[in-house]
């Protein structure tokens, strides 16, 4: 069925409903950001396959809503079909409830419609605040319809796979010490109930991990918490007798997944209400909060777990060293390999695919290796300005040996998660291309050499990181940082780097040792090529003196970054010491792993005297 197709039978749907305006968000029950098969409604009823947007669909126009990592892709996808593409982020480009709120104008009523239990909190209110201001207008929102499972005929079944304990050896706390970390913090919140919502957040704070999304080790759950109670609505039957034992000895009782909406329905007979319940917006769905609120009064806020996560604890900072040995062995012999095809005629074309299949060999190699923590990017020339290309079979093409080929990958082990870039020149380069490469290069290590108060958030650094394009009057339409999970989602908070962030809600979180975050500034000429370079980097405490404490970086990432397309004139005396610093500890850190092979020839891919053209 063509994509039209489908929006027309789901326009019946919103007419037997009385429904003006249907929103499909990228979600599922969690807001989680990556769904499994079972939740891509905005996927099937646009063609659209990227990890963020949201579709409105009228009986006058459907408009797609995504932001700068999609654009080009969504041009792509969206061709063929009536959807328009509205670039988020753009100037004169409305915001979806800015859009919805200009809709009302000259209408006595109007009903907007979508799935409450796809739809979050944090989303909703702002919708109904910015409507409210539409006087004289009658406006219904209808949060209870899933009009697309309606049509969508072929739907796949929900994932629910095994539920696993994750060894406290690995984890570094017992999930009963952060039980009592999140009680307290549910104390200086003056609540005495707390649902959680986001996946993430239960595995962390349980030690358990699953397989119910891909390349993301979390479960279908959510969790119930108070003063002397806990309770996780998961698949029952996915737990075998010792996760059983191992959750009940800490005091957590199990019900069936669906069952949380009529629990907190239901849970008082009384006719006031039980108390404060703490409901972060941002992560707990629509219609969780309507059941919630009949009987607890909603304090509104971050989930405690979401810091306690986000700050690694000592084990875990530790072994995430180890996990980036091993991570950076792989990448040393896929460099060597990608190295030897670009100067070897002989060997035969490879494409993107038989790259990101042969980084995953090596990445295999390791007994400690788990599996990827995302699909790879492995994007050659044009497909390199696509910010989250993944090849396919269809879109596969072969690596030249000339521009830019950049890979974007990730692993998870037990002892973390990682998360690096390299772009890697493949041959010859326009000027251009090496102008905005070192550009790039110098925004990333001058990131990484940052140090700063304490106090300072992610947005107050994001112009070390862009400042080299700007002045080039370039930039990129992505955050420079992410949060990054340990043995979970390579996406967290609660930190970030994007001056957007602060230019749009005010100040984010603060930097606090122990968080780990992306360094990965990047540039992308549409049609020609993109280039990033990331690497993981932990927050530490770097000197406490009578001006306050100073925080800053330590690199995480151990893999060598491609001197070739480097104008060694446009770096100054810091950040080539900074690289020739960064290249010592990759050398000296994985060369003892090394055979006498591959050693050699990592000493000579960093070494500057063996780079032509310098």
């Amino acid at each position: 069925m063509k994509i039209d197709e489908r929006i027309k039978q789901l326009l019946v749907e919103m007419k037997k409903e009385n429904i003006d305006y249907y929103i499909i968000p990228t979600s599922d029950y969690h807001n989680s950001e990556y769904i499994s098969d079972f939740f891509k409604c905005r996927e099937y009823m646009s063609g659209f396959t990227g990890s963020a947007g949201t579709l409105v669909v009228s009986e006058k126009e459907t408009i797609l809503w995504t932001d700068g990592r999609y654009f080009i892709q969504a041009e792509d996808q969206l061709k063929g079909s009536s959807i328009k593409l509205y670039r988020s982020g753009n100037e004169g480009v409305p915001t979806i409830k800015e859009y919805l709120k200009s809709k009302c104008e000259g209408l006595s009523s109007i009903t907007i419609g979508f799935d409450g239990k796809v739809m979050d909190l944090s989303f909703v209110k702002a919708l109904e605040e910015q409507l409210s201001e539409m006087n004289g207008i009658s406006i219904d929102i209808n949060p209870t319809l899933d009009l697309v499972g309606r049509i969508w005929t072929d739907r796949p079944e929900i994932v629910a796979n095994e539920i696993k304990i994750f060894p406290e050896q690995f984890a570094g706390k017992s999930a009963s010490e952060k039980l009592n970390e999140v009680r307290l913090a549910l104390n200086e919140k003056k609540a005495e109930y707390h649902v959680i919502a986001s996946l993430d957040d239960i595995a962390w704070l349980l030690n358990l991990r699953g397989s119910d999304i891909e390349c993301n080790p979390v479960f279908l759950a959510y969790m119930f918490i108070s003063e002397d109670d806990a309770i996780l609505f998961c698949h029952t039957s996915k737990t075998d007798d010792r996760t059983k034992s191992y959750l009940s000895d800490m005091g957590v009782h199990l019900k069936e997944y669906d069952d949380i909406y009529g629990f907190l329905k239901n849970y008082s007979d009384e006719d006031q209400k039980m108390g404060k319940m703490l409901l972060d917006p941002e992560s707990v769905n629509y219609r969780l909060y309507t059941e919630a609120s009949k009987n607890f009064e909603i304090v509104e806020a971050l989930n405690p777990s979401l810091k306690l996560k986000g700050t690694k604890n000592e084990v875990e900072t530790e072994n995430l060293r180890g996990a980036n040995i091993v991570d950076g062995i792989a990448m040393v012999k896929f460099l060597k390999w990608l190295d030897e095809y670009k100067n070897d005629q002989t060997k035969e074309t490879i494409t993107e695919l038989k790259a990101a299949e042969k980084l995953l060999e090596f990445r295999s190699q390791s007994t400690d290796f788990l599996g990827i923590s995302f699909e790879t990017i492995s994007a050659y020339g044009p497909h390199g300005a696509i910010v989250h290309y993944e090849p396919t079979p269809e879109t596969d093409i072969p690596v030249e040996r000339k521009g830019f080929l950049l890979v974007d990958s990730g692993a998870q082990y037990y002892k973390g998660t990682t998360d690096i870039t390299r772009t890697i020149a493949m041959g010859e380069l326009t000027d251009e291309m090496k102008k905005c490469y070192t550009a790039v290069l110098k925004g990333n290590l001058r990131l990484a050499s940052a140090v700063f108060p304490k106090g300072v958030a992610g947005a107050n650094l994001d112009i070390l990181a862009r400042g080299p394009l700007w002045q080039l009057e370039k930039d990129y339409n992505h955050g420079t940082g992410h949060g990054i999970g340990y043995y979970l989602n390579v996406h967290e908070g609660p930190q970030n780097i994007n001056w957007k962030i602060m230019q749009r809600y005010g100040n984010t979180e603060p930097f606090a040792p122990g968080m780990v975050t992306s360094d990965e500034p990047g540039f992308y000429l549409a049609g020609e090529f993109g280039i990033r370079i990331e690497n993981d980097i932990l927050t530490v405490v770097k000197s406490e003196n009578d001006y306050g404490t100073f925080l800053g970086f330590e690199v995480l990432t151990l893999a060598p970054i491609d001197l070739n397309p480097v104008i060694w004139e446009d770096l100054n005396t810091e950040e080539i010491e900074a690289l020739s610093s960064y290249h010592k500890m990759v050398y000296d850190k994985l060369s003892p792993y090394l055979d006498n092979e591959t050693e050699k020839w990592l000493k000579a891919y960093i070494s500057v005297e063996n780079i032509n053209d310098k």
